[in-house]
């Protein structure tokens, strides 16, 4: 679905299919020479030129303007896409309309596209009840959260024959975020073979979503799916697929990547009395939402500028997680950012005793329009950051490499760019000392992978609702660890400080999964195989070095 404006493409969530894409979901779709295709949100017709290629080759004659629709909301987009066709002396029927708003007929033999990427936000109300709609036919809820692919996918059933095929390019976030869980158990209940396949590489000239081809036939149910592993576009046809089958047909589908047995083990890992999840331990939450950080947050050179009170200054951890190093975040840590001027206090007066200093910082923040953000204009008085809890642990959730908790030795609060866990008060002692150092483990760098999702750049992020899932050894393996954790950490500091991970991980690995846990080294090396495989996985797709 290209657009000549750039923005306008963003906007929309329209990105060209390249032609080995379009034209290996046509081989697949299509078996017959009279067989009918609907490309919804067709855009300048990628998918119905592959269609014809195919058709033809199956000996079909004439423009196929009978065999042949597509759906546009952009009347430019639909022209083009009618000169596209006329090139190669082809014709649909293009309607220029929103895809929900045509009313679903099973009338085709398959449906194959490229939905637009966009947020349920993003869309007027009035589309988003049509859409919501339109999934509700086919008994499938959607929350606000969700984007319009997945109402799209569940619309686009609706035109099937009885057996039809449907073949979408769709985000790989189908496989990990929540509100894909009703996607994710809809194919499997409604169609008989459900197949993926997924790219090592970007296959999006310019785009950093990753994007998985679902392919599905025949009426349902099913009780697993056909993954297929491409490293590009080159190997589509030329890959033999892997049967999975997931716990449940609504839950996460990321294991699915791993190889058979580094997934079986993991499943069997995180059940053991040794492993947890981070729940488990306390309760994980966001840190404090400023509204304008650059307002809000000083350094100690902006405070002594406009003089304010301490009684008036909240210490806090830097903005940037990338400030804080290693596993602990300590005092002489806190006192080294506060020497380097970076920005470690948070203006926070009392309502009740306001000094004339900040009153006349509150003045200068009125000038520049602090109070029209949306946070500060939904609170009052604006200038007063609502607080959390100080938290015994840090853990960042924006991550290269790998998350990291770290204890908070400091006693300082935090900003919305790093999470806070508060222990269960009798694991408080053991979860700040080596808790942050027992997860340097690979089972539970794994599950780091498998539990949260890959964002464009190869970013993992950790979401709020899901992170408490992340596996973790359990107190009693902390417990039965615990001198040999103590003995290894000056070493691991100085790793640490070096960026020397990796080198971490192995030490740790050895403490916890091998002595804690009990399992062979082979099992060991298993779970590091499968860390280091989903890691290599998305930072290939987002040219970044490890």
């Amino acid at each position: 679905m290209p657009h000549n404006n750039e923005k306008s493409i963003k906007a929309r969530g329209a990105f060209f299919t390249p032609p080995a894409i379009s034209d290996f979901m046509a081989q697949w779709c299509l078996r017959n020479a009279d067989e009918r295709v609907l490309e919804p949100s067709c855009g300048e017709a990628v998918f119905l030129k592959s269609a014809v290629d195919r058709l033809r080759n199956l000996g079909a004659q004439g423009t196929l303007r009978d065999q042949l629709t597509g759906v546009e909301i952009y009347e430019q987009s639909a022209t083009l896409a009618v000169k596209r066709l006329a090139k190669c002396r082809a014709a649909a029927a293009i309607l220029v309309a929103s895809f929900f708003d045509v009313p679903a007929r099973p009338e085709y033999d398959a449906v194959m596209g490229n939905p637009p990427f966009i947020r349920f936000q993003s869309l007027s109300e009035s589309d988003r009840t049509k859409a919501n709609e339109a999934a509700l036919l086919h008994g499938v809820r959607f929350d606000g959260l969700t984007n319009v692919w997945a109402p799209f996918l569940v619309h686009s059933t609706g035109f099937l024959r009885l057996g039809g095929r449907l073949a979408l390019v769709l985000p790989a976030e189908l496989l990990s975020v929540n509100y894909a869980a009703p996607v994710r158990k809809f194919l499997m209940d409604r169609f008989a073979r459900v197949a993926l396949v997924v790219f090592q590489e970007r296959v999006f000239p310019g785009v950093l979503e990753e994007v998985v081809i679902v392919l599905a036939e025949g009426e349902g149910p099913t009780d697993h799916f056909e993954l297929y592993r491409a490293k590009n576009t080159s190997e589509l046809g030329k890959i033999e697929p892997k049967r999975w089958i997931p716990v449940s047909n609504s839950g996460k589908w990321m294991a699915a990547l791993l190889p058979s047995s580094i997934g079986e083990l993991y499943r069997k890992s995180v059940l053991n009395e040794h492993f947890g999840a981070l729940n488990d331990w306390g309760e994980t939450n966001l840190g404090m939402v400023t509204g304008n950080n650059n307002y809000f947050t000083m350094s100690i050179d902006s405070v002594r500028d406009w003089n304010i009170p301490d009684r008036e200054l909240m210490r806090i951890t830097p903005p940037s997680p990338r400030q804080m190093q290693g596993l602990t975040f300590g005092k002489h840590n806190w006192n080294h950012m506060y020497r380097e001027n970076a920005a470690v206090f948070l203006f926070r007066p009392s309502k009740e005793n306001l000094s004339m200093r900040a009153r006349g910082y509150i003045n200068h923040g009125e000038n520049l329009g602090v109070p029209n953000a949306y946070k500060c204009r939904t609170r009052s008085p604006w200038w007063q950051v609502p607080l959390v809890k100080t938290p015994d642990l840090f853990l960042t959730y924006m991550n290269h490499v790998a998350p990291r908790l770290i204890s908070n030795r400091a006693r300082v609060r935090h900003l919305n760019s790093i999470y806070g866990v508060t222990l269960i008060p009798e694991l408080k002692r053991i979860g700040i000392e080596l808790l942050p150092l027992a997860t340097m483990n690979s089972l539970t760098l794994l599950g780091a992978e498998l539990v949260g999702r890959t964002y464009g750049g190869g970013i993992l992020k950790l979401e709020p609702r899901e992170v408490g899932n992340l596996p973790v050894p359990s107190v009693n393996c902390i417990n039965t660890c615990s001198a040999q954790l103590r003995a290894l950490r000056p070493q691991l500091a100085k790793a640490f400080q070096y960026n020397k991970i990796d080198g971490v991980i192995k030490q740790v690995d050895e403490i916890i999964l091998r002595r804690g846990l009990g399992l062979h080294r082979s099992d060991v090396d298993g779970f590091r195989e499968g860390r280091n495989l989903m890691l290599e996985r998305r930072l290939a797709r987002s040219g970044k070095p490890r």
